[in-house]
């Protein structure tokens, strides 16, 4: 017996003992104390369970506003998957259930209270996104009685709401290109996780991934590579294909609009100035040396990068960015920033001349005129932006948000000048990092961060000041796909890592302490993700 979305496919239940729960009565009450026998991840902040339990069954009842009908119709789907038919007699109680949901603006946004007794399930949230937030709580609290074939809901009341408002993960779709339907998968499982963000990194040196109307050649040429010339085992084979693929703008409208019926928006990326060469095989005279290009076949960083001296460019970007500003009705953009070599820009005519126009003393500070320069653009049409940490150097845009990689220093600073920042540090939340040390584990970059390191991340660092410790907005995955080729190598990587981060986010700070009951519930959890087809790292599910 399956209790699980097929439209929405949200997982909801892990085939658990329900002798955990019919043990002697007793009454939890414990901040973040999730029952024996619960695999509800992340812990909510406040739990109540009593003794007892009612079997799901018969017709729901249920009320909601015409503004919560999303959320309704999830839930009625839960309940055809996991309810019994009205029962025969009298004597098999309940009849009838009923189920209420509504907002409460008292609550935090994405805070809810679930209340189930006698028969009776109440959900009140901040918003729509607290009453969905709420949901998951629900689903994963329906425990599969399997003798008896049925599903039962202990009597309990949850209050709850997230630690931190940017719950994110990355993934990065262009070293490897995976499919829509794959992406959908993905944001189920960060919606279950109470995941917020989707980063989606969509241009590189390797592969221009989105259609954009104007510029064919991205896709028709930036689009595609011939092979890689270096790499471990099977990505040797890349060297005599054509690799590649980009999703259409239905596509893209597809894919965000499946995140936003999950509450999750979806921050595009598209590398500038640095990490273009997809972009400038196809547009070589935005390059500094304005000669043919390819797109990158092999992993690095690479010297050529937009010419920051042309005025052509500028208009290519803004152009380009018009596009993507409609296909994505969020507030921020991420336009990289990362890792991006001077050479070009110091031996490039029109760069010193534009160093020398705008009173720039150095390469570096040409870099902070073009993400400034970007910026005003996407200010200028209601959006914000979003940079890897290198756009510190020559001075940061006005009103940029830092996303700190190269340790905290960059989101540690960021704060402290008045910027909101990300934090994201390679360790431990590189999730293409190894996460065990044992024989036969899948390729990956290098590094090591496991489960346990993620867990124990302190997202605000040391140092900042209360009013500073306001500007980390939160933190996210990063999942960089040089050497995954798969969705399942994907999913290895990134389960359970994901979910320690998202109880690190949603629930607060953990301790060590914390460890053995996180666990023993990501046990539960991960069986649960596995019958819907997700694959899962066993190490530490399977340490003592």
């Amino acid at each position: 017996m399956a209790c699980r979305f097929t439209s929405l496919k949200f997982v909801g239940h892990a085939l658990l003992a329900w002798a955990i729960l019919c043990g002697p009565a007793s009454l939890w009450s414990q901040n973040n104390a999730v029952p024996p026998g619960l695999p509800v991840i992340p812990a909510p902040a406040s739990w109540n369970v009593g003794n007892g339990s009612a079997v799901l069954q018969g017709t729901l009842n249920l009320k909601a506003p015409a503004a919560l009908e999303r959320e309704a119709q999830l839930l009625r789907s839960w309940w055809s998957r996991c309810s019994l038919p009205a029962p025969r007699t009298a004597l098999q109680q309940p009849e009838e259930w009923s189920a209420q949901l509504s907002v409460d603006v008292s609550l935090p946004a994405e805070g809810y209270k679930l209340r189930v007794q006698s028969g009776k399930i109440m959900l009140e949230g901040g918003s729509d996104a607290g009453v969905f937030y709420g949901l998951q709580t629900l689903f994963l609290c329906a425990v599969e009685d399997t003798a008896a074939a049925v599903y039962r809901l202990p009597k309990l009341e949850v209050e709850d709401r997230p630690a931190f408002a940017y719950r994110g993960m990355h993934l990065d779709v262009s070293r490897h290109f995976f499919g829509v339907e794959f992406l959908k998968k993905h944001l189920d499982a960060l919606a279950r996780a109470k995941m917020n963000t989707f980063h989606w990194h969509l241009t590189d040196d390797q592969g221009w991934r989105i259609e954009i109307k104007k510029y064919p050649l991205l896709t028709q040429v930036g689009g595609w590579r011939s092979g890689s010339q270096q790499g471990p085992y099977s990505l040797q084979y890349f060297d005599t294909l054509r690799y590649g693929g980009f999703y259409t703008q239905e596509e893209i409208r597809e894919v965000v609009a499946y995140a936003a019926e999950r509450h999750i928006r979806v921050i595009p990326e598209l590398e500038m100035p640095g990490h273009a060469l997809a972009a400038l095989a196809a547009y070589p005279e935005l390059s500094c040396r304005q000669k043919p290009l390819e797109v990158a076949r092999g992993w690095g960083v690479f010297d050529d990068v937009f010419c920051a001296g042309n005025d052509s460019t500028f208009a290519f970007l803004e152009n380009v960015l018009a596009e993507v500003f409609a296909l994505f009705p969020g507030e921020y953009v991420h336009i990289g920033g990362d890792e991006c070599p001077k050479t070009r820009w110091n031996e490039c005519a029109r760069c010193t001349a534009r160093m020398r126009a705008e009173g720039l003393k150095d390469a570096h500070e040409l870099q902070s005129y073009f993400i400034q320069r970007m910026e005003r653009f996407a200010n200028n049409r209601g959006k914000k932006i979003i940079g890897w940490d290198e756009i510190l150097e020559g001075g940061l845009a006005p009103n940029a948000t830092v996303m700190s990689w190269r340790g905290e220093e960059g989101g540690k600073a960021a704060a402290k000048s008045g910027h909101n920042a990300i934090m994201t540090p390679g360790k431990p939340c590189y999730f293409d990092h190894y996460q065990a040390k044992v024989d036969g584990e899948p390729h990956a970059i290098g590094g090591y961060n496991p489960v346990e390191a993620v867990y124990l991340y302190s997202v605000v660092p040391d140092g900042l000041s209360p009013e500073e410790q306001k500007r980390i907005l939160g933190s996210q995955g990063n999942v960089w796909t040089e050497y995954m080729l798969t969705p399942d190598h994907v999913e290895y990587m990134m389960h359970p890592r994901m979910e320690a981060l998202a109880e690190v986010l949603w629930t607060g700070p953990r301790k060590p302490e914390h460890l053995p009951d996180f666990q023993r519930r990501m046990r539960l959890y991960a069986r649960d993700l596995e019958r819907s087809g997700y694959r899962v790292a066993p190490h530490f599910l399977n340490s003592k």
